[in-house]
């Protein structure tokens, strides 16, 4: 097994396209357009078949494997491993939760919640799956399977992926892509034919799942224009809406997640809180919160069973549970890529607790508040009101629905504009982030911690529009929508593979931090006074330089000798770094078949406290950085040989892990002081 590419020589000194992954993506994308183009009855024909044959051969696969995904996320996140951050052990959260949040809320759920908080409730009131139609029962079971589709389960596809994505990238410094997930499995072979293979196939799924939101999303805003401003209803049209709202997504994703992305997130959370709350005033409010917690208590109580539930025992079901579970499970599967790797992107510096719950529970809960409160309202306008009207849409033309629904209600101007402004927004955040994510799929990033070029976003914010523009002209979107089942059964295997990596990686990391334990460093023989000096040293101005001047740099390089001397290949080097007073000092000790040992020292600029008598107001602390991160340690005002002695215990650690890792044949995983591997 070859060591990690963690070396400066090995690391691209500039962002740049991966060739290998960029053009074989764009060679099948294009392929695809020309067969459902220029053979377009064959096309829908064979993609007919072909999803037919996956319903009837892989539907039981799918049920067992969504159901993995969430309780291996969940089991991950209440276990010890739940502590470990993704990213370095000393990383905070770069947004905070209110913009995470917002992000979460656009990236995963968009502008389908329109298309179906409306239409899907109504489709299981009034034609079930099981019972009669139209009953308090089928109330109570239209809202279960609403709650289901978009619950805890799509949610469980994301968080598995996200977490992945964000453990081997953010704190073992590996590229951002799906390949990363395979290392402790594949090792170094990542960065060959199958990583290539997974990256190109988990691009287009992604292409096509994305395309198939946005295709929905531009038939729905042009009737919303037809019914506010009498816009036809035409490809012209959609023609045109596609363009510019690929302007904007393209302007968006120019400034990046932390201005574009982020601001049009937070809007849009707000005006659909906004309208949520408007609904909720306007509607028999006590009626409604009656019905909320009720459909909360059903779809938790019913989980379990509905998780399972394969309908084996009921004739006739077939065509229903491709229609919806399990088209639904292939929507979230193949919309896992874009959404996990943004997840990802935005949740650096979480703690993996922290990013399972927060990505499980902050849009479920909004989920059900949303499509309870917009559900149990158009069920109410069906079956008392005698909106009939509604209940067809539902069933024959469910972009309608949120309009009609707004029409029955006060101030009906006001609220489909908002609506067309929401998914407008939900338009441009879906593809805004689904081209950032893109571009990052297919680079060779010189920092995981930034994004790949500007040009290469435009690029996949155009392929984007450009796609879903050329589907609608030769009406396939039903085909994309039946491809995006297929293509999900093999990533839904992929995603089986990233559990097992994912796992065996804790494990390593487990192992490694009892070796540090075991081996910790205690002052043993130095004298207590000397300890006190250590412990205060920060009150003494210009104590932090001198000790890495007279100690630190001293020791380093006596050690590196030392162990040149007995051929070990070892080096010295120092750098500076934007924010730090001082240069960061670097020993790293190369090992041919594990990862390098790296010991790090930075200056970390802090407040003197109030109760030390202290002549500055801030005081330097040298601070230790190893593989995983930060340490914990600092070296303020240790000698020379107190500062051998650290590091030789550490190093001692080190070899302990490689020794352990070794018998349990599993690949080292590189750390995050190294840089980004390079890929051919």
């Amino acid at each position: 097994m070859q060591k990690p590419a963690s070396s400066e020589s090995a690391a691209p000194t500039s962002s740049r396209i991966n060739p290998t992954v960029f053009y074989g993506s764009i060679i099948g994308i294009v392929a695809f357009l020309a067969f459902a183009m220029l053979f377009t009855e064959l096309a829908d024909q064979w993609i007919g078949n072909a999803l037919s044959w996956t319903i009837d051969t892989f539907g039981w696969f799918y049920m067992l494997a969504i159901v993995a995904y969430l309780v291996f996320g969940v089991l991950i996140a209440c276990s010890r491993f739940g502590r470990i951050r993704l990213g370095p052990d000393d990383s905070r959260p770069e947004f905070s939760l209110m913009s995470w949040a917002a992000m979460l809320f656009a990236a995963g759920i968009g502008i389908d919640i329109l298309f179906y908080c409306i239409a899907e409730p109504l489709s299981h009131y009034v034609a079930p799956v099981t019972g009669d139609p139209e009953t308090q029962a089928a109330i109570r079971n239209a809202m279960v399977e609403t709650f289901f589709h978009w619950g805890l389960s799509g949610w469980g596809i994301y968080v598995l992926a996200g977490m992945s994505l964000a453990y081997f990238s953010y704190r073992h410094r590996l590229p951002l892509a799906i390949r990363s997930a395979f290392y402790p499995l594949l090792g170094n072979r990542i960065n060959g034919p199958i990583g290539n293979a997974v990256d190109i196939f988990a691009i287009i799924s992604t292409v096509f799942g994305i395309a198939t939101s946005l295709g929905i999303g531009v038939i729905q805003l042009n009737y919303g224009l037809k019914f506010m401003l009498g816009v036809p209803e035409n490809l012209a049209v959609q023609a045109a809406l596609i363009i510019g709202v690929m302007i904007l997504a393209t302007i968006s994703v120019i400034t990046g997640v932390e201005k574009g992305i982020r601001l049009l997130s937070e809007f849009n959370m707000l005006l659909a809180t906004a309208l949520l709350i408007f609904v909720l005033a306007v509607s028999d409010t006590s009626q409604l919160l009656n019905a909320l917690v009720l459909n909360i208590g059903d779809y938790l109580t019913q989980f379990t069973a509905k998780s399972f539930d394969t309908y084996a025992y009921t004739p006739g079901t077939d065509e229903w549970m491709s229609g919806w579970t399990l088209f639904f499970w292939g929507w979230w599967i193949a919309w896992t890529p874009f959404v996990g790797l943004f997840l990802a992107r935005i949740s650096r510096g979480r703690t993996i607790r922290q990013f399972v719950f927060g990505a499980l529970l902050i849009p479920l809960s909004f989920m059900m508040v949303w499509m309870s409160v917009f559900g149990n309202s158009a069920i109410d306008m069906v079956a008392n009101q005698g909106v009939s009207a509604l209940a067809t849409e539902a069933l024959n033309a469910p972009q309608n629905t949120i309009y009609t629904f707004l029409e029955q209600l006060p101030y009906s101007t006001i609220t489909t504009a908002v609506v067309a402004i929401l998914g407008i927004v939900f338009f441009v955040t879906s593809a805004d982030s689904g081209a950032l994510v893109l571009a990052n799929f297919t680079s060779i990033l010189k920092d995981v911690n930034h994004d790949a070029p500007i040009w290469l976003r435009i690029f996949w914010s155009a392929i984007i529009g450009l796609l879903t523009l050329a589907l609608l002209m030769v009406g396939g979107l039903s085909a994309l929508q039946s491809a995006v089942v297929i293509t999900a059964v093999p990533f839904s295997i992929v995603l089986i593979f990233m559990m097992i990596g994912m796992y065996k990686a804790l494990m390593i990391e487990d192992r490694k931090e009892n070796v540090r334990q075991d081996n910790s460093c205690v002052y043993e023989g130095v004298d207590w006074h000397e300890r006190l000096d250590h412990v205060l040293d920060f009150a003494k101005s210009g104590s932090a330089e001198a000790t890495l001047k007279r100690s630190i740099r001293p020791a380093l390089n006596q050690l590196a000798e030392e162990l040149n001397r007995r051929g070990q290949v070892s080096s010295v080097s120092e750098e500076t770094a934007e924010g730090e007073p001082l240069p960061r000092v670097t020993l790293e000790v190369e090992f041919e078949d594990a990862s390098n040992f790296v010991y790090q020292v930075r200056s970390v600029r802090h407040q003197t406290p109030s109760f030390i008598d202290a002549n500055d107001d801030y005081y330097l602390r040298l601070a230790v950085h190893l593989s995983e991160g930060g340490s914990g340690q600092e070296l303020n005002g240790l000698s020379r040989a107190q500062v051998l002695d650290e590091v030789v215990t550490a190093y001692q650690q080190h070899l302990a892990f490689v020794r352990n890792d070794t018998v349990n044949e599993a690949p080292v995983m590189p750390g995050v002081i190294g840089k980004q591997t390079d890929i051919d």
